[in-house]
């Protein structure tokens, strides 16, 4: 059996949490979760799963990503530090020029996501290994509880991807939850490092030939500032995975969210719990607001209301409106730099 890799891709800017999380702070970071990271949940639920380790990431999240798997008692085999990023195609083409050797096989994750339901996740993770070993580039689509916008999807029929579709509307996406056959796309996969590499080349000989050429000047797993920005840059799916006649899918149906607004916050503390410093807004009149933070928060009358408090500032938006955290995000980062650093 192959050797098989959990390639950890850990980037992010820290917008999407912020001000919790910071740039250099970005949300997989946050030791917020039992007192552990989910950069640090990744790793404890894949270990038992995979052979070692390989991460992703840019200089400034490197050492932070050190430490955080040194407190687990475990390492990374390998790193590849991106001066610049360029999307998941280059970093996932870097990773598997690394891992080109062995041929091994790439488990490739977020390292931002909670997943739950250990036991069908690593049937999940052996089905989508043994595809893999047959010559298969596999992702892991997970079936829809609600219509859902911020996700792809995938149109499938057991096994076979018929399409990827693009965050849809709530219309289409009530009309994918309907049909039955359409899973949101993880962000999950799995494959043969030789297998994608080939792949690449033929869909996009571009990114692979600069990719190998940046991947050969690598020195101490950093890659070279100039030959990193000559790759174009591109995601998985549209470089290789919307185009390969290679592609299956695992239809997964374990415990997945990628907790990417404080809305999603909420829903896991409601329903899972677990979060540190999520509370309900106390007080008199108070209906469906809460409180990130660790002062004693009340108040009158508030309702559909999120309060988030760090040491240097205090954000208030209401419920659903996570596309407005980029905006006022962007105005902090042109009126005081120093709060998204």
């Amino acid at each position: 059996m192959s050797k098989i890799i959990n390639v950890i891709l850990s980037g992010g800017s820290g917008t999407r949490l912020w001000p919790l999380s910071r740039k250099t702070n970005p949300k997989q970071f946050l030791q917020i979760f039992d007192n552990k990271s989910l950069f640090q949940h990744t790793v404890i639920r894949n270990k038992d799963f995979v052979d070692s380790f390989m991460l992703i990431t840019n200089g400034s999240q490197y050492r932070t990503a050190e430490k955080q798997i040194k407190e687990l008692k475990s390492d990374f085999s390998s790193k590849i530090i991106e001066p610049v990023g360029r999307n998941t195609a280059p970093a996932i083409a870097l990773a598997c020029f690394d891992a080109l050797k062995d041929d091994s096989i790439l488990f490739v994750t977020p390292s931002d996501h909670m997943i739950e339901d250990m036991e069908i996740y690593g049937q999940s993770i052996s089905k989508a290994v043994k595809l893999a070993e047959s010559g298969s580039l596999v992702t892991f689509g997970m079936r829809p509880t609600y219509p859902e916008t911020g996700f792809g999807y995938i149109e499938s029929n057991g096994e076979e991807v018929l399409s990827f579709r693009e965050k849809p509307d709530l219309k289409t996406a009530k009309q994918f939850l309907n049909q039955g056959n359409f899973l949101w796309n993880s962000g999950m996969f799995c494959f043969k490092a030789s297998v994608f590499l080939e792949e690449l080349k033929k869909y996009r000989g571009d990114i692979y030939h600069a990719s190998k050429k940046a991947y050969d000047s690598m020195e101490s797993g950093k890659v070279d500032l100039d030959l990193m920005k000559a790759i174009p840059e591109e995601s998985i799916d549209y470089a290789v995975f919307e185009h390969s006649d290679k592609i299956k899918t695992v239809n997964s149906t374990f415990y997945w969210t990628d907790l990417g607004s404080f809305d999603s916050l909420i829903n896991y503390q409601t329903t899972r719990g677990n979060i540190d410093g999520v509370k309900e807004i106390e007080g008199v009149g108070n209906d469906n607001s809460y409180h990130f933070g660790k002062k004693p928060v009340y108040g009158y009358g508030i309702k559909n209301t999120v309060l988030v408090e760090t040491e240097d500032c205090i954000l208030m938006l209401p419920l659903n409106s996570a596309k407005g955290i980029k905006e006022v995000y962007n105005m902090v980062k042109l009126e005081n730099k120093k709060l998204i650093e």
